[in-house]
């Protein structure tokens, strides 16, 4: 697969990667976290100067042309950093549910205020005991005249409590796991009924619990129509994930690299060991191919073909989440006592690595569900032949 970037893509990752260097340091990351909000205005204001929350947008909304491969140029570079600012939860996720399926006044009203960095989105979807099943949602919305009313309870809502308004998925029709019947609504967090629990997760960063007791939503897009543009935005976020678990590979191995050169034992420093350089070498074996599928997954999170684009964006993530593991492990090995301590940034890049591992299904989940879709072309004939 051919990596080398377009002269656009090239520059945008170099203004990225100076924003990084200069701008988000290891340091004021950490005091990031430990704030009220737990990411920057400030850092978030900086991301939009340079484009970044219009890329992928439409263009009548203020926003800029992009595809999911603009969008890994972009993730892969926050990985580098660790950057915790909601970019996955507003643009990725929410701000691409809105252009897809909102009408032209929700666009107009919400898709301006996104690309200028004035407005934060969350996608508020997965419930206690979904166990990542998109179809298991049992919040329900009654229509009320204009509008629906809301009642239910959503889990692990990435940046929800930061976000000023809620995509929210819930049953207009059918039961707790049905395919059928579930709608997206948009929900002004802090409307009435609306109740928000935030709290760190384990890299850090910022999830919240949310509960609707009669809470007013307005629907996005058509009633039932919701599992379908659920599929295709987390088909967008696995792929902007799959790039940014690259990026903290990539960095975990500059920095082992760099550790182990300087690093002395018996006098002598222990990247000489050779034991240690096959280490090193696996860890690069894992991040170059790990970069080939968050690439293949990049160019198909669009795919027109479902089926397609679920067994390469499962194929990906089952990947990906393995390697993770496998160097960010390494690192830590490597490193010694000191690359689990919370003073070592060794430690919190294997910490980010754990929780993209686990955000819209793990490597045993998509393993599985990868294993399902080799098999649907030859369920297919069955099924059809059990119809007639």
């Amino acid at each position: 697969m051919d990596f080398r970037l377009s002269d656009e893509q090239q520059q945008l990752h170099d203004t990225l990667t100076r924003f990084v260097q200069k701008d988000y340091s290891f340091d004021k990351r950490k005091a990031i976290l430990k704030s009220k909000e737990g990411i920057s205005r400030e850092a978030w204001k900086q991301l939009a100067d340079m484009g970044l929350t219009a890329l992928g947008l439409p263009e009548a909304h203020g926003g800029l042309p992009g595809t999911p491969v603009d969008t890994l140029v972009v993730m892969e570079v926050l990985g580098r950093g660790l950057v915790v600012e909601p970019y996955v939860a507003t643009v990725v996720l929410g701000a691409e549910l809105v252009a897809k399926a909102g009408s032209e006044a929700q666009q107009a009203a919400i898709l301006p205020a996104v690309a200028a960095g004035e407005k934060l989105l969350a996608l508020a979807h997965e419930e206690a005991g979904g166990r990542y099943e998109l179809e298991h949602v049992a919040t329900t919305a009654k229509k009320q005249g204009d509008h629906y009313l809301l009642n239910g309870a959503k889990t692990v809502v990435l940046h929800g409590a930061q976000a000023d308004t809620l995509v929210v998925s819930a049953r207009t029709s059918g039961k707790e796991r049905d395919a059928k019947g579930i709608s997206l609504f948009l929900v002004e967090r802090n409307a009435a009924g609306v109740t928000v629990h935030d709290h760190p997760t384990h890299d850090g960063q910022r999830a919240a619990e949310i509960a609707f007791k009669n809470a007013r939503g307005e629907l996005l897009g058509k009633e039932g129509q919701g599992l379908a543009l659920l599929e295709h935005a987390q088909a967008r976020g696995i792929a902007a994930l799959c790039a940014e678990a690259v990026g903290n590979m990539a960095a975990l191995v500059e920095i082992t690299l760099g550790y182990i050169k300087t690093r002395k034992q018996f006098g002598v420093p222990i990247g000489s060991f050779q034991a240690l350089q096959h280490r090193m070498a696996d860890m690069v074996m894992y991040v170059e191919q790990a970069r080939s599928m968050a690439y293949f997954a990049a160019a198909k999170a669009d795919a027109p073909d479902a089926a397609e684009r679920r067994r390469v964006l499962s194929a990906a993530k089952a990947y990906i989440g393995q390697a993770g593991r496998f160097v960010g492990q390494q690192a830590v090995q490597l490193h010694g006592g000191i690359g689990v301590t919370d003073e070592a940034n060794v430690s919190h890049y294997f910490k980010r690595l754990t929780l993209i591992n686990a955000t819209f299904g793990d490597a045993d989940h998509h393993l599985g569900r990868f294993s399902d879709a080799l098999l649907e072309p030859a369920a297919a004939p069955a099924r059809k032949s059990a119809a007639a």
